[in-house]
Formats: structure tokens, sequence, C-alpha cells
């Protein structure tokens, strides 16, 4: 087990590498600066002056190299829009505010999402199964800003019921309702699908057939036998799913005026601000390279007969 983790995160670091290498040839190769675009342009002197204090004179792969080296040390820079403020202090800024929609949004969406599945799967068929069925399609085909346009207008607009925006917890509660209900709803359509398709299949087992046979009961087959096989499945779709709600929706983060990590992410990379943008992709990808890894550990937690080997 051990092994196995040290040569995931191993890998691990060989992945940043190579993302850090190629989104940073992007960035540096894509036409425009992160100082073309102020309001008095700046004359040619001083541009090369600007560009020499930030390194921006060399070529790509030696910036990156430095860029690196600083960043293993925790230094991942400082923002070139932000009034060179370190990136570490915009992350303490920014960062909690998405951190506290993505978990809101989990915390109602996935036991619901497994919950409606598991009911659905139960009475096939029926009418609690289509409508259930019918929410998760909707879920998971129609746009999040699509939604959060309709949203407002028929809450805030026409109604009257929420505030268009802001993110105020303390003060007004009502401003975190539609944006976790909006994030909350592709992972909850997704669950639902893949916990009604896994207990259907479950239930057509030669083993669930028989234990019901004995006369155990359902609850016990349900939840010993029927949900733990189809913990596998679900623990796959969580896996991106946790680290996309953790780093904030960049689209109803800009909708609903929320200053969190995913609008500012947006903003950056139409500034070209290279540092911020760099160290935004190297946690996301940390972020993915972890849930997947402890999706491959939480494995062998729900079914014995997996094992990690190299």
């Amino acid at each position: 087990m051990f092994r196995y983790i040290f040569l995931r995160l191993f890998g691990l670091v060989l992945v940043l590498l190579v993302v850090s290498f190629i989104t940073f040839a992007i960035l540096y190769n894509v036409p425009g600066g992160p100082f073309d675009q102020w309001e008095q342009p700046l004359s040619a002197a001083a541009l090369a002056n600007v560009k020499a204090k930030y390194n921006l004179d060399k070529p790509f792969y030696v910036v990156w190299a430095s860029y690196i080296s600083h960043a293993v040390r925790g230094d991942f820079g400082t923002s070139y829009k932000a009034e060179n403020k370190q990136i570490l202090e915009i992350f303490q800024q920014q960062w909690g505010t998405s951190l506290q929609l993505g978990a809101l949004a989990l915390l109602w969406s996935v036991p619901l999402g497994v919950t409606l599945g598991v009911m659905a799967a139960l009475r096939p068929n029926s009418a609690t199964d289509y409508l259930v069925r019918f929410v998760a399609i909707l879920g998971t085909t129609i746009p999040n800003f699509a939604i959060a346009v309709f949203m407002t207008f028929l809450l805030s607009v026409a109604w009257k019921l929420l505030p268009t925006g802001g993110w105020l917890p303390t003060k007004d509660p009502r401003t975190l309702v539609m944006p976790v209900f909006i994030f909350g709803i592709l992972p909850f359509g997704v669950l639902v699908r893949y916990a009604r398709n896994g207990i259907l299949e479950v239930f057509t087992q030669d083993y669930m057939r028989t234990a019901r046979a004995k006369g155990m009961p359902f609850v016990r087959v349900l939840f010993k036998h029927g949900l733990r096989n189809v913990l596998i499945p679900l623990i796959t779709v969580l896996a991106p799913i946790i680290p996309n709600a953790l780093t904030g929706s960049a689209i109803l983060e800009k909708i609903f005026r929320i200053n969190g990590i995913g609008r500012y992410f947006i903003d950056s990379i139409g500034q070209r601000d290279y540092p911020m943008v760099m160290a935004l992709v190297l946690i996301v990808t940390v972020l993915w390279g972890i849930s997947y890894l402890a999706g491959d550990v939480l494995y062998t937690v729900a079914d014995p007969r997996v094992r990690l080997r190299r």
C-alpha cells in the first residue's frame, strides 16, 4: 500500500512538471502580454525594463525553470495585476469563498443524489423513478449558467424572494441559496444516475436473490450487500466531482458576483497574469491527483477483493 502511494505521488510530481511546462508555454507564446493592456501604453524602453524585472525578456523555458525552482519552495511569486500582491495572499483572500460554495453544494447534492437514486432503483418504472430521472437529466444537460439566469429572473426579479447576487453568509444567508443550489445540480444528477443504475444491476445478481430467499431483512440486504457493491462506481464518479467543486465555478461566481478563486482564474487568464494562472493550474492538478489517489485507496475499503499493485 505505502509503496503504491509513494509511486503515485512521484508520478504526480512528474505530471505537475509536464502540466506546468505546457501551460506556461501556451501563456508565454499567446499574442499579447501581461503589460500590453494598461490604459496608457508603455514606451518601448519602459516595457523592456518591466519585462527585465520579471525575467520575461528571456526564453520561456528559462522563465519556467525559474518559476518552478521557486514554486517547490512555496514561493509562487507576485501577481502582475493585483498591485504586486503575493499569490499565496490572494489565495487566502479568494479561495475560502470558493471552498464554502463547493462544500455546501456537495453537502446537499451527494447524500440527496445517492438517496434518490436508490429510491428510484427500488421502484423502477414508477412515478417516483420517472420524476427522479427527469430531474437528474435536467441537471446534467442544462448548463448551470442557464439555470442561474432563469432562477435569478424568477426568484429575484419577478418574485423578489432572493437577492440577485453577493456572498454574505453571516449577514444575509439568502445570498447562499441560489449559487449553492445551482452548483450542486450537476453532481446531484450524476450521482442519481450512477446510484440508480448500480442498484438495478446489483439486484439482478444471484447472491442478492439468494439473500432475499434465505429470509434476510430487506434493509440488511440493501445496505450490507447492495450499497456496498455500488460504492465502486460512486467513488469513481466522486473523484473528479470533489476537486471541481472545491475550486469554484467561474461562471456562477461571475453571475452572482462572488469573489472566489474560480472568477479570479478567468480574470487572470484574460490579463495574462502568468504567476496567478500557473499557481491555480498547479493547485487544481494536485487536487485532481490526490482525489484520484484517495479514490483508488477507497476501492480497497469498499471491496476487499481489490488490491493495489504496482
